[in-house]
């Protein structure tokens, strides 16, 4: 005969008879067991012991027994819910059922047929939590790299953090490439905080920001009278960077003329200031960031292509927000807590359906736009989780795929597929670049789209 299982129960009713006699038949059964007279002391116990297996009166005194089962769903997603109804009703539990409830009994309930709904309930918590339990120790023994201020535990992102720490210790210049706002600044300020140079300075500068004579002075300094306003001598950036990194963003619109002293610089670390003669040596090493294609600014005459070979030493390819979906739940729940505790909001989690909102949006503005449609929500939810009327995004086209990964209820097989679709989509359909996002190989690749039948336009896109 199989043991039974003991699980933590929570009694909610407001009829104090029917509560101490639904107390008393559970406690003999072996579980622990909590009462709850009212829905707010009812939240507030599920907040501190996260029963297994809830039981709800549905005409609870101050608050009905739908919205609280509606509650408990979103609080306890792996709970199992029980409503109690004082008639056998057919509508009322159908409308149990769409509050979240999982099964629905008459009052009184026999105490034989207590005991056997209450162990086929405990299958579903208890089958959940060791679920978590092998997915915890799955992921223990797993190498993840973890940086600070950087959330990423989707393999794309942990190939970049290794990659990015090997190239840290090094003297070779760094190209660092993505969409905008996939978070190029904190992983150059991740390869200046693990290298040699930690102790040095960090000296930023957005070369789009400013005009081209400007640019210039900005990045070599200028001697007193170099120009009409120089009434003394400036250092530049690549002075303040000595003994550190200089993180040039957005280095696409970097004009030609500057180019060319930014190469003689890389190649000779040498420089004279705008005006000057002395010519002057650093020792800085240069990061830089963009989120054009270079070499297609080099084929259209945009770009110098012996500066854009010295650049790509090192390159490291920040994915988009939507080629690791995984990854959007840990950063929704980082900026949550972020922003929470910055706005002291009692905001502690995200309902599902609005979790499903997030994963389905396809985040064009990539982790920056994320990050304020989580502020805004904070700010703006008057609960204490965030659900999708609190979300200021639109939802996505309907003539595009919405995300299908909500699990369970898709299979390994179709999360693939969606995968690698949507990684060639966001890239091209460049096989070598999905394979790189992916952390597979290109041949892989190739292979499924065969097997999907799929038409491999990749060797054009791949030129």
């Amino acid at each position: 005969m199989a043991r039974e299982q003991v699980g933590r129960i929570l009694v909610v009713e407001s009829d104090a008879t029917l509560r101490a006699e639904l107390q008393t038949q559970l406690s003999a059964l072996g579980h622990l067991v909590e009462t709850a007279s009212t829905a707010t002391d009812a939240l507030e116990l599920m907040e501190t012991s996260m029963p297994d297996v809830l039981l709800i009166g549905l005409d609870l005194d101050a608050i009905d027994g739908f919205g609280l089962l509606a509650q408990a769903k979103a609080l306890l997603p792996s709970a199992s819910l029980i409503a109690l109804g004082a008639s056998d009703s057919t509508d009322l539990a159908v409308e149990a059922m769409r509050a979240g409830a999982d099964r629905c009994l008459t009052r009184p309930v026999r105490a034989d047929a207590l005991a056997l709904i209450i162990q086929r309930s405990l299958e579903k918590p208890i089958h959940a939590r060791a679920e978590r339990e092998a997915r915890a120790d799955a992921e223990a023994a797993l190498p993840t790299t973890r940086l600070d201020h950087i959330v990423g535990a989707h393999p794309a992102m942990q190939q970049l953090f290794n990659r990015m720490l090997q190239a840290a210790k090094s003297r070779s210049t760094i190209l660092i490439q993505g969409e905008t706002g996939t978070g190029k600044e904190l992983i150059a300020r991740a390869v200046h905080e693990h290298s040699l140079r930690h102790d040095g300075p960090l000296v930023r500068l957005n070369c789009a920001a400013l005009a081209e004579s400007v640019l210039e002075s900005e990045l070599f300094g200028h001697e007193k009278g170099a120009f009409t306003g120089a009434v003394t001598r400036r250092r530049g950036r690549f002075e303040q960077a000595d003994g550190g990194t200089l993180f040039l963003d957005e280095l696409s619109e970097m004009p030609l003329s500057v180019q060319v002293k930014l190469l003689r610089f890389l190649q000779e670390r040498e420089f004279e200031r705008v005006g000057g003669n002395e010519t002057i040596m650093v020792n800085a090493r240069v990061v830089a960031a963009t989120n054009r294609d270079l070499r297609v600014l080099v084929d259209d005459g945009k770009f110098r292509e012996d500066l854009y070979f010295r650049l790509k030493v090192v390159v490291l390819d920040l994915p988009p927000l939507r080629a690791r979906p995984s990854d959007i739940p840990l950063l929704a729940d980082h900026f949550l807590r972020l922003y929470a505790e910055e706005n002291g909001k009692r905001v502690h989690g995200i309902e599902p359906r609005a979790l499903e909102a997030l994963l389905a949006y396809p985040w064009p503005g990539n982790v920056r736009e994320l990050q304020h449609a989580i502020e805004q929500a904070v700010v703006l939810c008057e609960g204490e989780l965030i659900g999708p009327g609190d979300l200021a995004i639109e939802p996505p086209d309907q003539a595009v795929e919405p995300l299908s990964l909500m699990v369970p209820g898709v299979s390994l097989a179709e999360v693939e597929r969606y995968t690698i679709m949507k990684t060639l989509e966001a890239v091209g359909g460049s096989p070598t670049k999905a394979a790189k996002i992916l952390g597979i190989s290109k041949r892989t690749v190739q292979y499924r789209l065969n097997e999907w039948g799929v038409a491999n336009r990749g060797d054009q896109a791949d030129d």
